[in-house]
């Protein structure tokens, strides 16, 4: 069959308009981004791509916008006015000054328009067949296999790390900053000891483990569609296989209870979907893959590891305190546009004198707008820019709704978990750039492909 029911691609012909190069830079930050994050530059590439973005994007005569693009850009805009509010101190939060709380809102910022104008560059490259579909479906597999090779390293060899060259360029006192350090500094996990003992949790390339598991999610869809409905060698598939197989170990030695329920969500969102679109062949595949995957953690010790995680939930109680508090300042304070940025708390839900020690360092002074991006979005940028951020996700879920497609069905799956995952994840940088990615996946999958391309069989 032709793959208007699985996979439309964009590849061109030597002589048609997938020919240009324009993409290029759009690839080399995908491709190459474990050597971005082995430089010590990881998301820090992201600015420069999305420079070179807006240069083609001003060079255009017009601009083609997606559906509910006009969501996203009013969330852009309300970020750009909550800034009026970053000298507003909360009760209960550190006092601090407008000046002081621009670093953080410019990062967030700064980053949010980055991701936008890739992925409005990207969305024309597409749509226009300049940039064929397939590439980018590959590209985002791609990084699931590489997720998967840090989440190896990071499970069993927790302490690997090192100076990076731009971490060795910076002022000490610059590159000694935690938050730099997740930047510059190439680490392959997170150690934490909830368990009673010292335990190496996954990161690597992503700098956090919340943000190694957000983005396990969103490209594993990418790699079931680019291995199993694209044409490939089945010696590929075989591989693919192996590698969802393998890839159990650090999802599982991760200890990320959200990544675990982002997976289910996504099983039972595309199960749906191919119910719905009267596909039992790709259901029955997907039911079976999933009882093997349960049965592979059950039988062998990754139950284990499950068991003792689930038993041990020390983040609940900070989690929910910190909801809690910015829901009912923002609500209290400054419900239309919040705070501009996020807020550390006096002390705990314990007492306000509870605060990090050396035995402690994460006890007391939580992150208001720290523990999920709807959180961040709420404190932040208040009702307006929470109800636009929403918006935008179910206007494009809704519009999508019947691209019953392995595109679209994968796409909207990383929508639909990027819902879900907003309670406990926040999404800068590269899980949003991701799930916008897939956006205009979806977005141009609805396109005829232009004349001059060839539309692939499986």
């Amino acid at each position: 069959m032709t793959l208007t029911g699985a996979v439309r691609t964009g590849r061109a012909r030597p002589d048609g308009p997938a020919s240009s190069r324009e993409g290029r830079p759009l690839t080399w930050l995908l491709a190459a981004y474990p050597l971005w994050w082995a430089l010590g530059m990881g998301v820090l590439v992201v600015p420069f791509v999305a420079a070179v973005a807006a240069v083609h994007l001003l060079r255009r005569r017009s601009v083609a916008v997606p559906p509910a693009f006009g969501w996203w850009l009013l969330f852009l805009l309300t970020v750009v006015l909550s800034l009026a509010n970053l000298g507003v101190d909360p009760p209960g939060t550190v006092a601090e000054s407008w000046v002081s709380n621009l670093p953080g809102a410019t990062f967030r910022l700064g980053f949010y328009c980055c991701v936008t104008l890739i992925v409005l560059w990207a969305h024309n490259l597409l749509a226009e067949g300049r940039y064929p579909r397939e590439r980018l479906i590959r590209l985002l597999a791609w990084l699931f296999v590489v997720t998967v090779a840090g989440g190896l390293l990071g499970t069993f060899a927790g302490g690997f790390e090192y100076t990076s060259p731009v971490e060795a360029l910076l002022p000490k006192s610059v590159a000694s900053d935690g938050f730099v350090q997740s930047l510059v500094h190439p680490a392959a996990a997170q150690t934490m000891d909830f368990l009673g003992y010292e335990t190496p949790r996954p990161a690597a390339p992503w700098g956090y483990t919340n943000t190694w598991g957000n983005n396990f999610a969103i490209t594993v869809v990418w790699l079931v569609v680019a291995a199993f409905c694209l044409p490939v060698a089945t010696r590929w598939r075989i591989a693919a296989t192996a590698l969802l197989a393998v890839s159990l170990v650090p999802a599982v030695y991760s200890m990320n209870r959200g990544l675990w329920l982002g997976l289910a969500a996504i099983a039972v969102f595309a199960s749906l979907r191919l119910l719905v679109s009267g596909r039992p062949a790709g259901l029955a595949a997907l039911g079976g893959a999933g009882i093997a995957a349960v049965l592979l953690v059950v039988l062998t010790p990754l139950g284990t590891v499950v068991q003792a995680r689930l038993d041990h939930g020390h983040s609940n109680e900070g989690r929910a305190f910190s909801s809690e508090t910015a829901a009912e300042l923002v609500i209290s304070h400054s419900p239309v546009l919040g705070f501009g940025s996020t807020r550390k708390t006096l002390g705990s839900a314990e007492s306000i004198a509870v605060g990090p020690t050396p035995e402690c360092p994460r006890c007391g002074a939580r992150t208001l707008g720290g523990n999920g991006q709807l959180w961040q979005v709420l404190f932040a940028h208040g009702l307006a820019g929470t109800v636009a951020y929403l918006g935008f996700s179910l206007v494009a879920l809704w519009r999508f709704r019947s691209d019953h497609s392995a595109v679209g069905i994968a796409g909207s799956s990383v929508i639909w978990l990027s819902l879900l995952s907003m309670f406990y994840y926040n999404a800068l940088v590269t899980p949003l750039l991701l799930t916008l990615l897939s956006y205009a996946l979806l977005a141009a999958n609805r396109i005829p492909v232009p004349l001059g391309t060839t539309t692939e069989k499986s």
